[in-house]
């Protein structure tokens, strides 16, 4: 089973604008545990005391979920994070060219030299360790090899694999992931962002190639266009892919809206697995469909993340859905009047730009019954 390290926490409270409180953290890490989140990366020590202070808090909880922090590759950070009692650590190190020259001065043998100080310093703690392999996807398959080799060497247990500016296509990700993989050197974690709306297939294309784990932030939450959103993932686990996750209805949605009212973001009606409206059926064709079969339209039951389905009744609405609200309200419905009312109907939509409510429908048909 793929694991989810979710790191709403780090990497999703690192989107411009967003800072969460101690309050909002404890309840967000709460909820994700109970959502199914597998581990939890909860925030960068070296920050300063207050986030120490945040990290002890988490830890605290005594989560069913594992907890990490994010370190830079310095003994700083690592001494910054053994100070919290955290027991899992990631240590971020640059990968391609461009961040080499940016971080160290373009010499992959500092890199190297600093990944083996603290790696082994780390090792001598007894710590999980996660060798963060920033910006890989633009880095060389031989620079990375050399890197797994040296981080299995000092210690390390899991090699994350950054698409750090969401360039990669699923394609490219699997052919990386596969090679990777098949090195055989250390299980391969999925980092991506959502720059080109390819995080989630991104990240799932690394699962199927061989990586035992993946990054999420709730909402894809995250740096620039976010990362591969939890709730996607935690459902594409379970209904593509199998798994045996149970998904709480009640707390996906509050989970969800925890983290947009932390973030202050609004959560958009049309969002995959939680907007508000992926349920409403206008169309008359798939109205009708959904009306004969429920899951003639609908990938997964509505209630299994808290919503229900529903048939609006809009400019693209059927005779079918009209008949529907009437008999709701006992009107059963004439042939004749329907095919009467339905262009009024798509006029009035239009114009105004919003449905109708069945009391407005009601109305509509009971004057044109009296005509």
């Amino acid at each position: 089973m793929a694991l989810i390290n979710d790191t709403t926490l780090r990497d999703g409270e690192q989107a411009a604008y967003v800072a969460f409180n101690t309050e909002e953290k404890v309840r967000i890490a709460t909820l994700l545990d109970a959502c199914g989140a597998d581990e939890l990366e909860i925030g960068i020590a070296c920050m300063g005391v207050k986030e120490r202070d945040d990290i002890k808090t988490l830890l605290s909880l005594g989560l069913r979920a594992r907890m990490m922090t994010w370190n830079r590759m310095k003994m700083d950070d690592l001494d910054a994070s053994l100070s919290c009692g955290i027991q899992v650590v990631d240590l971020s190190i640059p990968i391609s060219d461009l961040l080499i020259g940016v971080k160290f001065g373009g010499s992959k043998l500092k890199v190297l030299t600093e990944l083996e100080r603290v790696v082994t310093a780390a090792s001598k703690e007894g710590l999980f360790i996660c060798i963060g392999g920033e910006d890989s996807s633009r880095g060389s398959h031989e620079f990375i090899r050399d890197v797994m080799e040296l981080s299995r060497e000092c210690g390390a247990h899991r090699f994350r694999y950054c698409d750090t500016i969401g360039i990669m296509t699923p394609t490219q990700t699997y052919k990386e992931i596969k090679s990777l993989s098949d090195l055989n050197l250390l299980p391969i974690e999925m980092h991506t962002h959502n720059d080109f709306g390819l995080a989630n297939a991104n990240a799932l294309s690394g699962i199927d190639a061989g990586a035992i784990s993946m990054n999420t932030t709730v909402m894809g939450l995250g740096e620039r266009a976010g990362n591969a959103s939890f709730e996607q993932i935690l459902m594409a686990l379970k209904h593509l892919y199998g798994e045996k996750r149970a998904i709480d209805p009640v707390l996906i949605r509050t989970l969800v809206q925890t983290v947009a009212n932390a973030a202050d973001m609004t959560l958009a009606t049309n969002a995959p697995i939680v907007g508000e409206r992926i349920f409403a059926h206008e169309s008359g064709i798939h109205a009708d469909g959904m009306m004969k079969d429920s899951h003639a339209y609908e990938p997964y039951e509505a209630h299994e993340v808290g919503l229900e389905s529903s048939y609006p009744i809009g400019k693209h609405s059927g005779s079918a859905t009209i008949r529907y609200h009437l008999q709701r309200m006992g009107i059963m419905a004439d042939s004749g009047i329907l095919s009467d009312l339905l262009p009024k109907i798509r006029e009035i939509v239009t114009s105004r730009k919003r449905v109708l409510e069945s009391y407005e429908l009601k109305s509509l048909y009971q004057d044109a019954a009296c005509i």
